[in-house]
């Protein structure tokens, strides 16, 4: 495979236009060497129901509200990710074998040592509330631990997410997962970002809904990557249609956000006062929110800041946001993205105080996810090629970075072509 440019003869490129198709050149190089590595292709279907469990297995019933498309998805895929307008709902079994656990290798998962589907089912929109209702009146504090997932993910990804999340937390509360449209792509970055923003409003009605049921006490949000900004946009857009954010939301926890420190101020103002305690997962060391910080040109990424920096320290002092800096601790992602999911002590954070009904005032994250916010801003090729060039070291020893790459490096090879083509082009014959 090779990048074609127009003839010499056509017209004398300008420096800036050399300039570019120098740095393009390596990249793509890159991109295809790693195409060329062995990309495997993504599995599909990983909702297709087991016959029964593994002996010693754990199940997680997680109750789902989407924005996503079912029109076109593979079998065992359930949803696709594109968008639908309105809501859907389905209630997913998922069963987490003991030990360590995997995430299938295929769509025939095998129960006895992956992530698998007990039952799936679809949910019409009153059917779906009084699910929720019979589960939460039967659950110690009565409390809703909704999930909020981040970029690059696809349904059935985002479903045992979150039932890894409620099994390590150990958290009495009806898990509910919110999923919007991300085509788990990861230079699908745009796409995934306008879908979040597609899915602010239906994420407000899900937490009005929740907030009307008598049956529920509690509701604690946890969101992850790109899922901060389409919490902090519903809550924003609820506190400014009602005056102020439910007070049954007792807690929001944002992990590693990839949200602007400027935007995060202007959205807390918004808010207003009467607000929940939040609770911010933050890493200085998170190289994807560097690179993140780099590419979008702006100030430093929420999920990155130095927690004892003043002004900063202050503010977060004054809103009333409290931040768990784990810096500090180690982790298996090497971009240090995922500490958050992957940690142990704050599993037990999260269970100890759902346990002990009390507000939290005071993952299997794959890299493929971590590695997909080097994307952020890749609006021309210049992006896409950096971010494939980027990721593909990480994809021999990631299995999940591994596989985004295949479905884009022809996406990339056409980009670039229609970029080189109108970088050696003069202005006066475009």
């Amino acid at each position: 495979m090779r990048f074609q440019s127009r003839p010499r003869s056509c017209s004398r490129p300008e420096p800036r236009a050399l300039a570019r198709l120098r740095v393009l050149a390596p990249l793509g190089a890159l991109a295809l060497a790693a195409f060329l590595a062995g990309c495997a292709g993504r599995p599909d279907g990983f909702l297709l129901p087991v016959e029964a469990p593994a002996e010693g297995a754990s199940r997680v019933d997680v109750l789902v509200a989407t924005t996503r498309a079912s029109l076109g998805a593979a079998p065992g895929e359930m949803f696709s990710g594109e968008r639908a307008y309105g809501l859907a709902f389905a209630d997913v079994a998922v069963s987490i074998p003991p030990g360590d656990v995997q995430w299938p290798a295929s769509a025939k998962a095998d129960p006895a040592h992956e992530f698998a589907a007990l039952g799936v089912r679809r949910l019409e929109g009153g059917q779906a509330a009084g699910v929720f209702h019979e589960r939460l009146r039967r659950t110690r504090h009565r409390s809703v631990l909704l999930f909020v997932h981040g970029y690059n993910t696809r349904f059935d990804e985002a479903v045992f997410r979150l039932a890894q999340i409620a099994h390590d937390a150990k958290a009495p509360a009806v898990p509910v997962l919110f999923t919007w449209p991300s085509r788990g792509r990861l230079l699908a970055y745009a796409y995934d970002r306008e879908s979040a923003n597609f899915s602010r409003d239906a994420l407000e009605s899900v937490l009005r809904s929740f907030a009307d049921d008598p049956a529920t006490a509690e509701i604690t949000i946890l969101a992850h990557s790109m899922g901060n900004w389409v919490t902090l946009e519903a809550l924003r857009q609820m506190s400014i249609r009602n005056g102020r954010i439910s007070p049954k939301i007792r807690s929001v926890m944002l992990a590693a956000p990839d949200v602007d420190i400027d935007v995060f101020r202007r959205q807390i103002e918004a808010i207003g006062e009467k607000r929940p305690p939040f609770m911010l997962f933050v890493s200085q060391d998170d190289k994807a929110l560097a690179l993140s910080r780099r590419l979008w040109g702006s100030t430093a990424r929420l999920g990155a800041i130095d927690p004892e920096q003043e002004p900063l320290r202050s503010q977060l002092q004054r809103a009333r946001v409290q931040v768990i800096d784990l810096t500090n601790q180690s982790s298996s992602d090497s971009l240090n993205h995922g500490k958050f999911a992957g940690s142990p002590d704050v599993a037990r954070l999260i269970g100890g105080k759902l346990a002990s009904g009390q507000t939290l005032s005071s993952s299997h994250v794959g890299l493929g996810e971590s590695l997909g916010l080097v994307a952020t801003g890749a609006a021309g090729a210049m992006g896409r090629a950096a971010s494939i060039a980027v990721t593909a070291p990480a994809a021999i020893v990631d299995r999940r970075a591994r596989e985004g790459l295949a479905d884009q490096v022809e996406d990339l090879r056409g980009h670039v072509q229609d970029t080189v083509s109108h970088a050696v082009t003069p202005p006066g014959r475009r």
